[in-house]
C-alpha cells in the first residue's frame, strides 16, 4: 500500500454558469466540452451537472461516461439506446483513444513513460484514491512531455489512460512526484496554489461511429 499525504482543504460546490459548448452532434450522439468545476452527473444534493444541462438541450440524451468534477473537456452523450450501447461497449472494452493535457510540477527525467500502479479507494478519506498492491485494480497510464518550462520548473504533458480508474491520472502523476497543478486532493500546498483550477483537460477522443463504424476524432481546446 502507498498513500500520499492527506490535505484538509475546504470545498463548496459552485459550478460555473457558462453556456453549453457543443463540439459535435448527429443523430447518434452529442459531444460537449465540460467546464472544470461542474459535476458530470447529479450529486446527492447537487442537481446541477453536465448531464442535466445536456438534457435541457436534448431531453433524450443518455449518459455514457464521466469526468472528474475538477477536470474539463470532452464528454459524449448518446441520443438513442442503440448508440448508448455501442459507445458504452467501446468504453468498457477500452477501444477508444483518450488524450488528456496536464500541467505538472517538476521536469520529468525522461521524455515519456508508463505508470503501472494499482488503485484502490482510500475509504477513510473519500473521494481520495490510493495505491494498493494487494486490493487495488490494475491502472495504467502513458505520458509524454509536450513542453518543459525550465524557468518555472513545470511541464505540459499528454496523458493516455489505458485503464479508466477514478482519479487515475491525478494519482499516478502525484506518485511520480509530478503532481498536477491546482490538484486539491493530491498536490502539496505549493503546487495546489499554482493554479486556480486543476490543470487537467480531456483534450481528444477517438471512437467508432455507432452508425457505420467509421473512426472519428474530436478535440476541445485546452483552456489553461
Amino acid at each position: 500500500m502507498y498513500s500520499l499525504p492527506v490535505y484538509d482543504r475546504p470545498f463548496s460546490y459552485t459550478p460555473p454558469q457558462t453556456p453549453l459548448i457543443i463540439i459535435a452532434e448527429n443523430e447518434s450522439y452529442i459531444l460537449v466540452d465540460k467546464p472544470a468545476g461542474l459535476l458530470s452527473v447529479p450529486g446527492k444534493t447537487e442537481p446541477d451537472c453536465m448531464e442535466s444541462r445536456v438534457k435541457d438541450y436534448c431531453s433524450d440524451a443518455l449518459t455514457i461516461h464521466r469526468l472528474d468534477m475538477a477536470t474539463s473537456g470532452l464528454m459524449i452523450f448518446a441520443k438513442t439506446k442503440a448508440a448508448q450501447r455501442h459507445l458504452g461497449l467501446q468504453f468498457e472494452k477500452r477501444q477508444l483513444k483518450k488524450t488528456y493535457l496536464a500541467d505538472i510540477t517538476g521536469l520529468p527525467s525522461e521524455p515519456s513513460g508508463r505508470v503501472n500502479l494499482p488503485i484502490w479507494t482510500d475509504w477513510p478519506n473519500r473521494p481520495r484514491q490510493m495505491i494498493d498492491f494487494d486490493k487495488g485494480r490494475r491502472a495504467v497510464t502513458d505520458w509524454t512531455v509536450i513542453q518543459a518550462d525550465i524557468t518555472r520548473h513545470k511541464a505540459r504533458i499528454s496523458l493516455h489512460p489505458i485503464t479508466g480508474r477514478s482519479h487515475q491520472l491525478r494519482l499516478h502523476m502525484a506518485c511520480l512526484g509530478h503532481a498536477i497543478l491546482g490538484d486539491r486532493l493530491y498536490a502539496s500546498d505549493t503546487v495546489y496554489n499554482q493554479s486556480h483550477r486543476l490543470n487537467l483537460h480531456a483534450h481528444a477522443l477517438s471512437f467508432r461511429e455507432p452508425d457505420g463504424g467509421a473512426w472519428v476524432t474530436y478535440q476541445a481546446d485546452c483552456p489553461f
